[in-house]
């Protein structure tokens, strides 16, 4: 972990979840799991996504993440959400982690990833999504 090469600045995107992490979440050294925050932003994600599709969402794909900041043991963390891309089936969101330190502190930029996931039907096969009228989406192909 490095410290980031952008300063704090304002988080991107709407906040979408706030989970305050526990000592199961943890190693022995009071450091949270890098799954346990990839986790909560999947979850961030797939609800912005199910949002904006209104069906259900499946993830498959993760770009890459690196962590520039630890997160430890009574952190609150926040994820914030940002639709980048909407496909004939799939969306992009983009998913920012932050964390509250010992769950009052400064706000900190700990990582961040793009999701896609795939719109799919009751019978769980990828179906379009039907773009809202105030969608600044034209819908891609996928």
């Amino acid at each position: 972990m490095t410290d980031s090469p952008h300063p704090n600045s304002t988080p991107r995107g709407t906040l979408a979840t706030r989970t305050l992490t526990m000592p199961a979440d943890a190693n022995g050294a009071g450091d949270i799991f890098g799954g346990w925050v990839m986790s909560q932003m999947d979850i961030a994600g797939s609800m912005g996504a199910v949002d904006y599709a209104q069906t259900r969402v499946v993830t498959v794909a993760v770009d890459s993440m690196h962590f520039v900041k630890p997160v430890k043991i009574s952190d609150i963390v926040c994820c914030y959400t940002d639709i980048v891309r909407v496909g004939r089936t799939s969306i992009t969101v983009h998913v920012e982690a932050w964390v509250l330190r010992k769950m009052r502190g400064e706000r900190e930029k700990v990582t961040e990833a793009d999701f896609t996931f795939v719109s799919l039907s009751q019978h769980g096969v990828p179906q379009p999504i039907n773009h809202p009228p105030s969608s600044p989406f034209k819908p891609e192909s996928d």
